[in-house]
């Protein structure tokens, strides 16, 4: 399976995307993704299955995109999100 960045079409294998997740926001439970080809900045939430892209405001996340990721899940810590796909982990911490 390949990711996709929505701004410049690339797409990443799982170990790429997710390696390029940083600063999760518990409060509003989103996670900063940079492309690592075009350096555009989203804002997303992992959900199981599927990732959604969007923009906060007023205290809420907006979704404005959703991407659907068979097997994805995730474990909310209090200090950082864990995401898992398959056997594979990858760690967020918060900022």
């Amino acid at each position: 399976m390949l990711l996709p960045c929505l701004a410049c079409e690339s797409r990443f294998k799982p170990e790429e995307y997710f390696g390029a997740c940083s600063d999760y926001d518990r409060g509003l439970d989103r996670v900063t993704w940079t492309c690592p080809t075009c350096g555009n900045r989203d804002d997303l939430r992992v959900f199981p299955g599927e990732l959604c892209f969007g923009a906060a405001g007023r205290g809420r996340f907006d979704v404005h995109d959703r991407v659907r990721v068979p097997g994805l899940r995730r474990h909310r810590h209090e200090v950082a999100l864990d995401i898992s796909l398959d056997r594979r982990h990858w760690h967020v911490p918060m900022r």
